[in-house]
């Protein structure tokens, strides 16, 4: 997915649902911040978002413009309307959403995870896809080993914090490693 791809979706979900704000989780929300990402970091076609001030609607995106749908037969884009707990975010993590928003969104605003925030929820997801695609930020330098802890540290749940502290550990020893280029 590109950047202008992204912007497409957030056109199509305002024409869908009438609302103009949407949190958009999940690795394409990397977009917001780096729309040039390397394109390990933007391998799926589909954009995990859900109305901002209307998450009820989730499933009318979903519906209309999920995998199938014929948004995606004509576009190769899909929509996953998701919910607001899909994702285990940090604390503080609305303060750090990149807001974007130009021509080519049409009035829509996407209100993308910083990457900090990506990262934990893959971290706490612990998938093997989840796990690929933290470690190739931290290859490609665009989460802070600094930030991460911090955020860690200040996860009141023990058992998750152990959880994610596991998995960074895991995703900087693939990170480091020669064939994970």
């Amino acid at each position: 997915m590109k950047r202008a791809d992204l912007e497409h979706i957030l056109r199509a979900c305002k024409g869908t649902t009438g609302e103009t704000e949407f949190i958009v989780v999940g690795s394409q929300a990397i977009l917001g911040k780096f729309p040039d990402a390397p394109r390990v970091l933007r391998e799926s076609m589909e954009a995990d978002v859900y109305p901002k001030l209307r998450p009820d609607l989730a499933p009318f995106l979903d519906g209309n413009l999920g995998e199938l749908s014929l948004f995606h037969q004509t576009h190769g884009l899909w929509v996953d309307g998701v919910s607001t707990t899909t994702a285990t975010l940090p604390a503080g993590w609305e303060a750090r959403l990149v807001k974007v928003c130009n021509e080519n969104t049409a009035g829509a605003i996407g209100w993308c995870l910083d990457p900090h925030d990506i990262a934990y929820s893959k971290l706490a997801a612990r998938r093997e896809k989840d796990l690929a695609y933290v470690a190739a930020l931290v290859r490609h330098k665009m989460i802070r080993p600094a930030a991460m802890e911090k955020q860690f540290a200040g996860t009141p749940d023990a058992a998750l914090r152990a959880r994610l502290t596991e998995a960074w550990g895991i995703c900087r020893r693939r990170a480091a490693t020669p064939e994970a280029a």
